[in-house]
């Protein structure tokens, strides 16, 4: 049977480290992966989908509180790995990064309170052990009510959530440019039902 393409399906990854050590740009990829493919006479189909879905989206959460075990510092947020598994299912990295403060922003990143950095595990509240976004992630020192996002979570945040445990989906918001549009909004209990 002759082929006519080599279909190498969604292999271009992303960077999920903000350093630059992950996934190589999508133009070195393509050089790498079309050269052997063009030259044995085949058309190369490319499945995109997470390089663009996934740096397009995130997760936003809220500190709950955080607490010190010994030297370990923990940041308790509001959304857990219902909402954002990739971290639990398969030890996947995302950047978690702190966006603001909470209630009003009643202190800033230039404040003394969050001038010092501490090194914190990311959690969830759901009572697993599996329950976290990022560990040992040096963050400004943080506050209740912190604003932190976790990043390239748009390919398989909402798509891979559930309601484990009883908890309920958040929100979803589309962003583009300064408008805000609630593209499916957050889950109520009778949505359970």
């Amino acid at each position: 049977m002759p082929l006519r393409y080599v279909d190498v399906g969604g292999g271009l990854g992303i960077d999920y480290h903000a350093d630059g050590r992950g996934a190589p740009s999508i133009g070195e990829w393509l050089a790498a992966v079309s050269a052997p493919v063009n030259e044995a006479g085949f058309e190369l189909v490319v499945e995109p989908g997470r390089s663009i879905i996934g740096p397009a989206g995130l997760l936003l959460t809220q500190l709950i509180r955080t607490k010190t075990q010994g030297e370990k510092h923990f940041a308790i947020v509001d959304a857990g790995m219902s909402d954002l598994i990739r971290p639990t299912l398969y030890q996947a990295y995302h950047e978690v990064v702190w966006v603001g403060g909470g209630a009003g922003e009643q202190h800033s990143a230039l404040s003394t309170q969050h001038s010092a950095l501490l090194t914190y595990d990311v959690v969830g509240p759901i009572c697993e052990t599996g329950d976290f976004f990022g560990r040992g992630r040096v963050l400004p020192r943080l506050a209740e009510g912190d604003l932190l996002a976790v990043l390239n979570a748009g390919a398989y945040g909402y798509a891979m959530s559930s309601n484990y445990n009883g908890r309920l989906r958040p929100a979803e918001v589309l962003v583009q440019g300064d408008q805000a549009t609630l593209i499916r909004k957050r889950q109520v209990w009778d949505d359970l039902g």
